[in-house]
């Protein structure tokens, strides 16, 4: 184990110096690096929202409104087709999904069915079924009625083509604001991603985004008062619409579309020559040109209504004839207003209405604080591990903290590499590696402790120390990478971040703890050739300690039941504090701009706005204030509503520097998720278990995990610390860790039943556990010196994270010794036997072998 060949100690060493290479650029600035020759590595590490401040929203295309158009269109198609073969037709309407028309003369029905048999022809549609989609479906059953039917199969082609154009839509809008790489991606069947990093005004993204931006030039009909129409009926072929003025102005207007915006191929906001006013020109292709010319032409002297979204921009006149293609959209507009329409009608119109239904936007000051934090919480949790472990271990602590340093690196590297992006949790999760990469160490060097112990030599005991801890560390990292492949897979947004973070995280402790630090401790050996293991200068379990665990199993089981019973009643009967993650609202950070925050008067200007519960608090520093908005009856636009409100009543006085938003369909979602993803992690982890040990080994395990998870979901409802996505990850953390302890005592128990086949089980208990009580100590010690430093440190917004962190690790290791092993006893793992034939133990807690 100890021997290494030329070839693989240079390519240690070559993946070493790519971790120092390639994990670089992240100490230095861009424009630093841009001085650099093009072969130097310069990729950094993508920093999330969280961090560099920007926005992320979710869009949602509701299915219903492409059916409503689809059902129009359908309408308008019967219309034509049988009028154009000349058959009389009645009842021409439509509902739900359903058109239906009635054909007045019996013998001209077969006529009708081959006039409208286009309707009912597949349409290519690519992956679906057969490469093709039947949308409609005849039912004719009733003699002389003709029913037509929007199909499962039809709404979900529509979608999904809609999705795709509006992709491209969305794509083109962000792009024209210049923003810097940003992220536009379908999510779902009915979903729209978009991330901004560095936006300075989400408000304008926000409704850019959220406008269909269909325009169209249509007749103004003056053949009747508008008022005469508000007060009896529209005449046939026209409808009233309204002006975007304050208060609006209504206009009657012809149905029949002139020139729709399809036919724009360029838009720009300029200025008006004659008043300097902004306008936006416009310029249409050949064939709207040549419709726009023929119509303008035609009514000299009338008015035509230039319409966006069903709403009146500006209605003049006709003065002569307009046959160059191109001219101007005036209104009220600002510079920046007239910008964006030119945006919007460059990038095209939406095929159906976006809605947000979760927006989180962070501002750059609260980023560069979390970034701030971060590193802080980084620099003293690292100097608090690497002194502990210096303490704990003398000159092999310190081999083990080189190895800590390359295993930092090398997430960087390989963040910066993948492009993954690092997220607040995630700088979490680096910091909470730090302190669970020593725990394979600490595994190592206290088998070698072990093997020193029993006799034999110094290079035997590094030898077999090494051999016996890679199944222990192979077992303990596969239980943690479940929890969190899962939490990746179920995850979003940061807590995705954290997921890769710390999935990265315990791929790389395995290669440095068990490959690189076997490298330096060989290479120690042939250069010291010691006759003894370095001294530590402190020792925290003393060797021989035999704590008789097992002997007080029926108190810790009781205890624990009590715990557990009053957790779940408090759970049921105390209302948790949930996050708008799991039951929707909206969340505000705001800061005041000069002096201290007058939550009071927050309190007090909020409440005077009618928008439900409100909850003011102090959040940090003194200046720093945290608003939550309980969910809106009116659904997700609602939801956006509060947030105008809100902003419009404290921008003067308070820099916005968090806004979360998640509406009722995202919240439900969310809950959803979480369960699952709980489940998926237990039954994951109860199959592993049960593959690698026994089946007892497998239940006592989810018991014990279980245990903890309720224990923390109690220490929720108990602090009333908010309940979030983070604190679903921290769960999901903690079933981790709580199983990677739990295993390395399992292991040991597995090593023991094979080596003293007649020892009773409580006794061979006791002697796991105390075999292995020195490394669950100092594992338990320097994961919370870690944890404690994000605590103290790492920002108010991941404290409860970090808190349930803390309180998870500490029932984690609980729950191994006291929970996890003596369900062994009550499963039967060994049938109490022979007791007469009972070994006799010697130093240290052990027995011979027979």
């Amino acid at each position: 184990m100890l021997y290494f060949s030329r070839f693989k100690m240079i390519l240690i060493w070559l993946a070493v110096a790519a971790t120092v290479i390639f994990a670089a650029p992240n100490l230095f600035s861009a424009s630093t690096l841009a001085k650099l020759p093009d072969w130097v590595p310069k990729r950094q590490m993508t920093l999330g929202l969280d961090l560099q401040g920007g926005s992320h929203i979710l869009l949602r295309m509701d299915p219903n409104d492409l059916t409503k158009d689809r059902l129009e269109t359908t309408r308008d198609q019967i219309r034509t087709l049988l009028r154009d073969a000349k058959i009389g037709y009645t009842g021409l309407a439509g509902s739900g999904r359903t058109v239906q028309v009635r054909i007045t003369d019996p013998g001209q029905v077969d006529a009708a069915k081959t006039a409208l048999k286009t309707l009912t022809d597949p349409v290519a549609a690519g992956l679906f079924s057969g490469g093709s989609v039947q949308e409609m479906s005849l039912d004719d059953s009733e003699p002389g009625l003709l029913k037509f039917t929007v199909s499962d199969a039809g709404i979900k082609y529509r979608t999904s083509t809609a999705l795709a154009q509006s992709l491209e839509v969305v794509e083109r809008r962000v792009n024209e604001l210049g923003t810097t790489e940003p992220i536009v991606q379908r999510q779902g069947d009915d979903r729209i991603l978009v991330q901004v990093p560095g936006l300075q005004d989400p408000q304008r993204l926000k409704e850019i985004l959220g406008q269909t931006a269909k325009l169209t030039f249509q007749m103004v009909d003056q053949s009747m008062p508008v008022q005469d129409a508000l007060n009896g009926r529209p005449p046939a072929g026209s409808s009233v619409l309204y002006s975007q003025d304050d208060p609006p102005v209504p206009y009657l207007i012809e149905n029949r579309v002139i020139v729709s915006g399809e036919n724009l191929v360029d838009a720009q906001a300029t200025y008006n020559s004659q008043t300097n006013e902004p306008v936006v020109s416009f310029t249409f292709d050949s064939k709207g040109a040549a419709r726009f010319g023929q119509a303008t032409s035609q009514n000299v002297g009338k008015l035509f209504a230039i319409i966006l979204d069903n709403q009146v921009i500006s209605a003049p006149q006709i003065r002569e004839p307009i046959l160059g293609g191109s001219g101007q959209i005036s209104g009220n507009f600002t510079a920046e207003s007239a910008n964006d329409l030119a945006v919007l009608l460059r990038a095209g119109a939406l095929p159906a209405t976006l809605t947000v239904i979760e927006e989180r936007t962070v501002g750059p000051g609260l980023g560069e604080d979390s970034i701030h934090a971060g590193k802080v919480a980084g620099v003293i949790g690292s100097i608090l591990v690497v002194v502990f472990m210096f303490v704990a271990y003398g000159f092999l602590g310190f081999i083990a903290n080189i190895a800590l340093a390359v295993h930092v690196a090398m997430i960087i590297a390989l963040l910066s590499l993948l492009g993954a992006t690092l997220t607040l949790p995630g700088i979490a999760g680096i910091v909470l590696t730090i302190g669970m990469a020593v725990d394979s160490n600490v595994l190592i060097y206290e088998r070698i402790r072990e093997e020193r112990r029993n006799g034999r030599s110094v290079i035997q005991a590094i030898d077999t120390g090494f051999s016996k801890a890679l199944a222990t560390i192979v077992d303990s990292n596969v239980t943690s990478l479940i929890a969190t492949v899962v939490l990746f897979w179920l995850g979003t947004g940061p807590v995705k971040g954290f997921a890769v973070t710390f999935a990265i995280g315990i791929l790389t402790t395995v290669f440095t703890a068990f490959t690189f630090t076997r490298l330096l401790v060989s290479i120690w050996l042939r250069r010291a050739r010691p006759k003894e293991l370095p001294r530590a200068p402190v020792t925290f379990v003393p060797p021989g300690t035999r704590i008789p665990f097992m002997g007080i199993r029926r108190w810790t089981f009781a205890l624990s039941s009590v715990l557990s019973i009053l957790a779940v009643v408090l759970f049921m009967t105390v209302d948790i504090n949930y996050g708008i993650d799991f039951k929707g609202g909206s969340l505000i950070e705001v800061q005041a701009k000069d002096g201290t925050a007058d939550i009071a008067d927050i309190r007090g200007r909020l409440s005077e706005l009618n928008i439900g519960e409100v909850q003011v608090q102090q959040f940090g520093d003194p200046n720093d204030v945290l608003i939550r908005v309980g969910t809106q009856e009116g659904g997700e636009n609602a939801e956006q509503t509060v947030i105008d409100k809100v902003r419009g009543e404290l921008q003067d006085h308070y820099d916005f520097r968090r806004v979360e938003v998640v509406g009722p369909t995202v919240s439900g979602e969310l809950a959803k998720q979480g369960t699952i993803a709980m489940l998926i992690a237990l039954l994951g982890i109860l199959v592993y278990v049960w593959f690698r040990f026994e089946w007892q080994f497998a239940v006592g395990a989810i018991i014990a995990t279980v245990h903890d998870v309720v224990m923390t979901i109690g220490f929720f409802v108990i602090t009333g610390l908010e309940f979030n996505q983070s604190s679903l990850a921290a769960i999901l953390t903690i079933i981790g860790y709580s199983l990677n302890d739990t295993i390395v005592v399992y292991d040991r128990v597995r090593e023991d039943l094979r080596k003293y086949k007649r020892m009773p089980l409580p006794q061979l208990l006791n002697n796991a556990i105390n075999e292995t009580l020195s490394r669950t100590t100092l594992t338990s010690v320097t994961t919370m010196l870690a944890l404690l430093a994000l605590v103290l440190f790492g920002g108010e917004v991941i404290r409860s994270f970090t808190l349930a962190m803390l309180f998870g690790v500490v029932f984690g290791t609980y729950s191994s010794i006291f929970i996890a092993a003596p369900l062994l006893i009550l499963f039967k793992l060994r049938p109490e036997t022979a007791t007469a034939d009972e070994e006799k133990p010697v130093s240290g807690g052990k027995a011979m072998a027979t």
